[in-house]
């Protein structure tokens, strides 16, 4: 079976078309960042450096191992970290932990929010297992409430558009995948208002002096999440955002109460470390260089959009 599987670098396979409803075309809401031209090189090297800086912290996260034994500051030992990290593994699904993704009608948005209150929910250990292997997920076709009394789903959309399972070997989601179909939203991301959106869950409020702060709450921050949607299918923006948003979780950059703005631009422009969190992928068309494809900032100072 071929499985939707997202490493680093990498995108998911799909078979099965869910419909979408369009998205007016609008002009964009933050600079497209266009290639830049020849002389101005320099600059270029040095986003180029700061993306290979992004994935290093990303690989040493998930697998510290592999700063031991690759020089993650180096573009080769950058590509042979990565290449260990995406080598095939024993078995027909390999092993590790995997999370399988039921959608049935896809808006980014609302299903951008069901997947940082699935991310919330997860136990330290269950996320720990999940990132080591990358936050590897399969994106499937299908009606979650047909699915609820069959198997043990560990989250489901309100609206029932979308249904996740917890992370787990992939032995545990064997017989889901097989009845169902991999995903395929092969239609392009096209630009489109803003949307804002609330993280679920009750914010952490104001503490009494001396009284210890609760782990992974704070008072909630204004954040913009872009995507980059120039050559980006509807099947590559619920990779890239899913490894952005679940992993941002992890790290602490989105709680409860957060308020995320989406925004889908052509090209994410200026510096990279502007951003709080980057997914760098390699460029289609330029052997050894990244760009990036989702993007989530810092705190915003808070105020109308």
């Amino acid at each position: 079976m071929t499985t939707a599987e997202s490493l680093p670098g990498t995108t998911a396979p799909t078979s099965q078309t869910v419909p979408t409803a369009p998205t007016p075309q609008t002009a964009p809401t933050a600079e497209s960042g266009p290639a830049a031209p020849s002389g101005a090189s320099g600059a270029s090297d040095a986003v180029q450096r700061a993306l290979r800086a992004s994935l290093a912290d990303r690989l040493r996260r998930a697998r510290p191992e592999l700063a031991e034994r690759h020089d993650l500051a180096s573009a080769d030992g950058l590509a042979s970290a990565r290449a260990e990290a995406t080598a095939p593994t024993t078995g027909e699904d390999g092993d590790g932990a995997l999370v399988a993704v039921v959608v049935r009608d896809l808006d980014l948005a609302v299903w951008a929010r069901q997947t940082c209150a699935f991310a919330l929910d997860l136990d330290a250990g269950a996320a720990a297992a999940w990132r080591r292997s990358f936050t590897r997920t399969v994106f499937l076709a299908g009606n979650p409430e047909h699915l609820m009394t069959r198997f043990p789903l560990a989250r489901t959309a309100p609206d029932l558009s979308a249904a996740w399972t917890a992370p787990g070997p992939p032995a545990a989601t064997a017989a889901l995948r097989r009845l169902l179909k991999l995903l395929q939203a092969d239609a392009p991301v096209p630009t489109g208002p803003d949307t804002p959106f609330e993280v679920p869950g009750a914010p952490e409020g104001p503490r009494p002096p001396g009284a210890p702060a609760v782990p992974g709450h704070r008072p909630p921050v204004r954040r913009d999440l872009y995507l980059a949607t120039a050559g980006c299918t509807l099947s590559d923006a619920l990779v890239h955002l899913n490894h952005v948003l679940v992993e941002a979780v992890m790290d602490g950059l989105v709680a409860p109460g957060d308020h995320l703005v989406l925004r889908r631009i052509p090209r994410l422009g200026g510096p990279p470390d502007r951003f709080a969190a980057v997914r760098a992928v390699p460029e289609a068309h330029l052997p050894g260089r990244l760009r990036a494809a989702a993007a989530l900032t810092g705190p915003l100072p808070s105020g109308p959009e």
